[in-house]
Order: C-alpha cells, then sequence, then structure tokens
C-alpha cells in the first residue's frame, strides 16, 4: 500500500499547487488566446495531456490531477459510486463544443504570432488578484459539492475536460498497436471474485468483471493501481502491453 501513500501524497500536493497552476488548465483561457492570436499555457498542457497519454494513458488523473485530489478528499464525506452509463458521455459533448469554439477562434481570430506560456497569469502564478481568486473558489466549488453529493471523482465522469484529451490518446495508441502502460490481468483463474478490487478503484471500474475478460479496457481506469494493491491474490499488475495484445 506504500504506492497508494504516495499516489495520495502527490494528489494532495498537486491540489495544493493549484492556485499556481490553475489557469494551465483552463478552458477558457485557451480561448481568449485563440482570440489574441497566441498559443498559451493550457493549449501546451492540453496537448502534452493527449501525447503523454499515449504511452501513459490516464495515469495524469490518477497520480497528479489536482482535481481528482479535491475529490478523493471527499471520499471520508461520500464513498458511493455515481451511477455510470450515458451520464459518461456528457463530458465528451461539452469537450466537443469546447474544442469547436477554440478552433473557430484561432480561424476567425489574430494570426498566431506569439506563444506565451504565462499568458495572463502573474509571474506563471495563476491566481494572484480578487477576480482570480473568485474564480478558484468557484472552479473548487464546482468539482467539490457534485463529489459531496453524488459521489467518488463524479467530476471525472460527467464533466471533466481534460479527460478526453487522454481517451483520446490512449485510443490512438490501441488503433496503432502502440505498447503502453496499463493494468494487466496475470492470471484470471486464481481470481476469487471477492471484489475488493472493485471497492478499491477510486472510478467504479467494474474490475471483478474485466477480470473474468481477461483484460482491463474500460476508458474510466485511471492507471492509479489501487485494484493491483488491493488484490489478495495478486491477479492484478502494472504492464507495458504488447501492442499486439490490442484487439
Amino acid at each position: 500500500m506504500k504506492r497508494q501513500k504516495l499516489r495520495k501524497l502527490l494528489l494532495i500536493i498537486s491540489l495544493l499547487l493549484f492556485p499556481v497552476t490553475l489557469y494551465y488548465f483552463s478552458p477558457a483561457l485557451i480561448i481568449n488566446g485563440a482570440l489574441n492570436g497566441i498559443i498559451n499555457g493550457s493549449f501546451i498542457v492540453f496537448m502534452l495531456m493527449f501525447l503523454m497519454a499515449i504511452p501513459f494513458g490516464r495515469v495524469f488523473c490518477g497520480y497528479l490531477c489536482p482535481a481528482g485530489g479535491l475529490q478523493e478528499c471527499t471520499f471520508a464525506v461520500n464513498d458511493k459510486y455515481p451511477k455510470q452509463g450515458w451520464k459518461n458521455r456528457i463530458k465528451y459533448v461539452v469537450w466537443i463544443v469546447w474544442i469547436a469554439a477554440v478552433i473557430a477562434c484561432y480561424i476567425l481570430g489574430a494570426n498566431i504570432t506569439a506563444v506565451d506560456f504565462f499568458f495572463e497569469t502573474t509571474g506563471g502564478i495563476s491566481v494572484a488578484n480578487v477576480q482570480s481568486y473568485i474564480i478558484y473558489y468557484g472552479i473548487i466549488l464546482l468539482i467539490f459539492v457534485p463529489a459531496v453529493l453524488f459521489g467518488k471523482r463524479v467530476f471525472c465522469h460527467y464533466f471533466c475536460w481534460m479527460a478526453p484529451f487522454m481517451v483520446l490518446g490512449t485510443k490512438l495508441r490501441r488503433v496503432l498497436r502502440l505498447p503502453g502502460l496499463h493494468i494487466k490481468v496475470k492470471d484470471k483463474s486464481a481470481c476469487i471474485a471477492c471484489g475488493k478490487c472493485d471497492r478499491e478503484c477510486p472510478m467504479g471500474v467494474k474490475v471483478t468483471e474485466a477480470v473474468a475478460q481477461g483484460q482491463i479496457r474500460s476508458m474510466e481506469c485511471i492507471q492509479c493501481g489501487a485494484c493491483v494493491d488491493g488484490c489478495p491474490r495478486k491477479v492484478l499488475a502494472y504492464g507495458w502491453r504488447d501492442g499486439m495484445y490490442e484487439k
């Protein structure tokens, strides 16, 4: 369980740094940058999320995401899993509309004239004045309140505008049959279907069912390794998937 303690520590550190990093995850700031002909920090960060997801999947969500850290702080208050299904697609609808707006702004706005990673920050710090504090606490409430009311990482499931970048990166890896980080099933016959992996998963992935099928392919898996560390029979492990394994 040392790995899970380290993972949670990294999430807490990321959350504590959120006042510094907030604008680098901003969907609005990238639009403002587009209108001004500037490739800004959030543009670069989102592209890095996509590229890094090709070999590493959604590991950012499991280990480094400040929103993930904030939501996991609510587990002691509400440890239920939100309902999944069609609601998981809401984030993709939001993402498509937003990406269309970004493209339109770059086409209709000024020509790209600069790359400014620290665009509209104060010395690289996002939250540095009254207005940015209002935005910051608004985002905190947007993430925190649904998690308290509806359950574990509900923002990740329904609304996150960052997750689709990593999902697309993972899907591209599968299409190209490239190797990549994953949770592998070492020996499904060793599984006793105790359900501990299901309970440990912060994303509500039905791990036991996936183990029975011999592989975990859910796009909601964030490679956190909670199921790996919680399995009493060591059925699961991290792996570097052979591209030919993908179907």
